[in-house]
């Protein structure tokens, strides 16, 4: 692969996924690594503990102090120490290492690296290792790390040797996932370098494996390749084979290597006989005959469980000869490793896996048509859509599968647009009179599929006698004219049902022009036409609507600006400069019930008012209306504001249909300069004294209308020269992604600008307000001079 395709991998989330998964082995490989070398280091402290007669904290101070002195790394210590204690034949094979390396020296492939373990280490590493090891999948990639790495092995596999001569890979290491799940097992008779180990009873070395033309795990035929492959025994018995490979030719090896290969077979022999390998159950014959007689892709799976008997995956034990991998794979590529191994992608909710678990446990076969199949391929996911069929025989699970070829899916896709759409298509042979139909037309046109297909020229005694013209036209056009042509009738159905039918038809001609026959297709378009037609219906009544509404809108907005005009001089008395903004909705069908009001009552007092009734429309606006003229009237009274909003509360709930609003009622003493104010549930007024802005406290006040009974507190202040008070409604302020205690906050700001005049100050809100409803909005500023 060319690096800007691995990195355009990498960067998908598959490659990201199989990197991860790297890293992660990559950092178990070195806990097992560290892990033996401390189980090493252990063995060592224990020989103190023994020798010295001390605890193991002071053998763990001896051994560091030991190491310090000889100025040995602790692990070599560790080694040495234990070689002394065992005298065993891993401590003969170190001593004639290190003799013959020096007297005779080794060759340069197989010496240390500078900084790399002794000989001695790398040996009881991998002896620790194995001895710690669960399975024999961790003694493999411990052999290769500790002991064959150093001498320029690459792979490494180990062999359980079953009762009938087969052999089973019990673990592997340096190989890829494809290669170790295809060689996951091997049957008597098949030669390899471990079968012939096996048979020969002796080590067998291959000095390129390419020249003896024997299959193995890994070996591409061509690649030179050393191997040795020998027999790990116990006792007597030979219970596996190691097998070992080098990426390239290899030489004649001393006797200290042959030797050292030969006391880690021992240590596998350890391995097999401590932790034995079952061979895979071998499949019933008669199932095997079953799946070999088929002619699609069958596979026989059984079940694996655990040590206590837990079901973890299915093996796939026998594929038939008919067997063809959706993915390409060839049949040794599958069989005989696990089927999430083989079919990962198989696992996922409602996949195939679960519908094999489902046929295991309760014996209910499983049959699906167009079912999707996927296989992880070099990181790729592979679809296929296929009919799954799944069945159980005893303890064994039948699988078999037919992919669909791309002509049989066409063909599905079209019976099912057929179905959907409702069509049915047809072929007239007009020289042997022969029509054929498919099955959707003569359900379509309500004929048992036993009828005679109805010929084109007899259609008009099918159809309403009214379109016997428009069916005539459409006959004349495709066999006189010998043109294409379609038309839309009524068919009168055998059974006493009309539906509407729309007919698409095509001449076929020979070399010489003449007619031949005539293809095409009949759609039942009766859903449409009442479709249309209703819809034909409703765009009447909503055009009538659309209409009445804006007329309506029409009317709230005229009744608007003749109450509230948009521009309004300013007003002054007593030394009291009043300015109002007014900015109606920009949408007619949004025109609100915002309102303000300023007015001298005969008591020289002066009424300030602001309100927005709930809603929009006419409603709104005779809402709106209706209380401004009574809070007018209702002030004349000489009343506080507290009870005029109480009065005007009775006004809102009984003699208007269901109004709401909110309000500010002010009244202005010129003599007292006092201001006295009541609210009902609306934003509280701002005050600006000596350019700082601040809300007047918020005192008691419910909605206008939604109660019978409400009170409402009343507060008041004492204007001074140069203050400004504004009275404002929601409009505003309200917008759609923050909340109104932000936007009253940003108001404060924008109300402290410092400008010339009550007007330029006014102008300045509505400029930099930050509402985005599309609302109206009343502005009223007072300026005391």
């Amino acid at each position: 692969m060319h690096e800007p395709e691995q990195r355009a991998e990498r960067g998908t989330g598959l490659g990201r996924l199989a990197a991860t998964v790297e890293r992660l082995r990559q950092e178990v490989r070195e806990a097992h690594a560290a892990a033996d070398g401390r189980a090493l280091i252990e063995l060592a402290k224990g020989i103190l503990v023994e020798r010295l007669r001390c605890n193991p904290a002071e053998a763990a101070r001896q051994l560091s102090a030991l190491a310090e002195r000889t100025q040995l790394s602790q692990l070599e210590l560790a080694a040495d120490i234990v070689n002394q204690a065992a005298q065993d034949r891993l401590t003969e094979l170190a001593g004639q290492f290190v003799v013959s390396a020096v007297e005779q020296g080794a060759p340069v492939s197989l010496q240390a690296e500078e900084g790399d373990a002794s000989l001695a280490v790398r040996l009881r590493t991998a002896e620790s290792g194995i001895l710690a090891a669960r399975d024999t999948q961790a003694v493999s990639e411990s052999l290769l790390q500790h002991a064959l790495a150093p001498l320029g092995a690459s792979v490494v596999a180990v062999w359980a040797a079953g009762t009938d001569g087969s052999l089973t890979l019990a673990g592997s290491a340096g190989f890829a996932s494809e290669q170790a799940m295809r060689w996951r097992y091997v049957p008597p008779g098949v030669a390899t370098p471990a079968r012939q180990a096996l048979v020969d009873r002796r080590t067998v070395w291959f000095g390129d494996l390419s020249e003896v033309g024997l299959p193995s795990i890994g070996h591409q035929p061509g690649e030179k390749s050393g191997r040795v492959a020998v027999p790990a025994g116990n006792g007597g018995r030979i219970l596996g084979v190691l097998e070992i490979g080098w990426p390239h030719r290899l030489s004649p090896q001393p006797p200290a290597i042959r030797r050292q290969v030969e006391a880690l077979a021992e240590l596998v022999a350890h391995t097999l006989d401590s932790h034995p390998v079952t061979a895979p159950q071998r499949p019933d014959t008669e199932l095997v005959d079953l799946a070999n007689g088929l002619h699609d892709p069958a596979l026989i799976l059984r079940p694996h469980l655990t040590a206590e008997g837990r079901l973890t995956d299915f093996r796939i034990q026998h594929t038939n000869a008919n067997f063809v991998d959706f993915a390409g794979r060839s049949r040794s590529a599958v069989n005989g490793a696990l089927m999430l191994e083989a079919y990962p992608m198989a696992a996922g909710e409602g996949g195939l896996y679960e519908k094999i678990e489902h046929v295991h446990a309760t014996g209910e076969p499983f049959r699906a048509e167009r079912m999707p199949l996927t296989a992880l391929i070099d990181q790729v996911p592979l679809t296929a859509i296929a009919d799954v069929s799944i069945s159980r025989h005893g303890e064994s699970v039948l699988l078999i599968w037919r992919v669909l070829d791309e002509a049989a899916r066409v063909a599905g896709l079209l019976q099912h647009a057929q179905r959907l759409g409702r069509i049915g298509g047809f072929e007239e042979n007009l020289a042997t009179g022969e029509i054929t139909w498919n099955a959707q037309l003569y359900t379509l046109l309500g004929l048992p599929p036993t009828a005679s297909p109805i010929p084109l020229q007899l259609l008009p005694q099918h159809a309403h006698t009214d379109d016997a013209v428009a069916i005539g036209r459409f006959l004349r056009t495709l066999l006189h004219h010998h043109l294409p042509a379609s038309t839309a009738f009524r068919l009168q159905r055998s059974d006493g049902v009309s539906r509407h039918i729309r007919v698409v038809a095509e001449p076929v001609l020979d070399a010489h022009g003449d007619l031949l026959s005539v293809r095409g297709a009949y759609q039942d378009i009766s859903a449409q036409h009442w479709t249309e037609v209703a819809l034909a219906a409703t765009r009447d009544q909503l055009a009538h609507s659309e209409q009445q509404a804006a007329e309506r809108n029409r009317l709230a907005l005229q009744l608007q600006q003749a109450i509230m005009p948009p521009t309004h001089g300013p007003i002054e008395a007593f030394d009291l400069k009043i300015a109002v903004r007014y900015r109606p909705a920009e949408e007619e069908h949004l025109v609100g019930g915002d309102w303000y009001d300023c007015v001298i009552l005969p008591s020289k007092k002066v009424l300030l008012s602001v309100g927005d009734v709930a809603g929009h429309g006419i409603d709104a606006a005779t809402g709106m209306v209706i209380l401004r003229n009574a809070l007018r009237g209702l002030a004349t009274t000489g009343a506080g504001p507290a009870q005029l909003l109480t009065w005007l509360n009775l006004v809102a709930h009984h003699l208007t249909e269901q109004v709401t609003a909110t309000a500010i009622c002010a009244l202005f003493d010129p003599e007292t300069r006092t201001l006295r104010w009541a609210r009902a549930g609306h934003f509280p007024p701002i005050m600006v004294r000596r350019d700082e802005a601040t809300e007047l406290p918020l005192i008691e006040g419910v909605l206008l209308g939604a109660l019978a009974e409400a009170h409402f507190e009343e507060g008041s202040l004492r204007l001074e020269k140069e203050d400004v008070l504004l009275m404002y409604t929601d409009g505003l302020i309200e917008r759609k992604d923050r909340s109104l205690e932000h936007s009253q906050r940003q108001l404060l700001s924008v109300a402290t600008a410092a400008v010339p005049s009550l007007e330029q100050r006014l102008d300045h809100l509505l400029t930099y307000s930050k509402s985005d409803t599309d609302d109206d909005t009343c502005v009223v500023g007072i300026q005391l001079r």
